[in-house]
């Protein structure tokens, strides 16, 4: 299964549950997660998407860990599977 097949799914799976699921890019800031989540309520997330059993690159983790150490949340999906938990935990938090 492809990145793209489980970033389809995520972006659906995210407007069903009436929040918005924005492609993160930054010019000048390699590594940002793909996807800023944000639900209402002020409940947000980053998430990088990945193709099943992939990992997030080292400079990925770099910026995962900045924005960790900043207060936010940052998760790493690498299957379809892995959405509802990720959602729920996003709009419980």
């Amino acid at each position: 299964m492809r990145e793209s097949v489980i970033e389809r799914r995520f972006v659906m799976e995210v407007k069903k549950r009436d929040g918005l699921a924005i492609k993160f890019v930054s010019p000048g800031l390699d590594g940002v997660p793909d996807r800023l989540v944000l639900f209402p309520g002020g409940k947000l997330a980053f998430v990088e998407l990945k193709a099943p059993g992939q990992a997030m690159r080292p400079l990925q983790l770099r910026r995962a860990k900045q924005l960790i150490t900043l207060g936010f949340t940052v998760y790493c999906i690498d299957n379809k599977e892995m959405i509802g938990d990720v959602l729920n935990e996003i709009q419980t938090s």
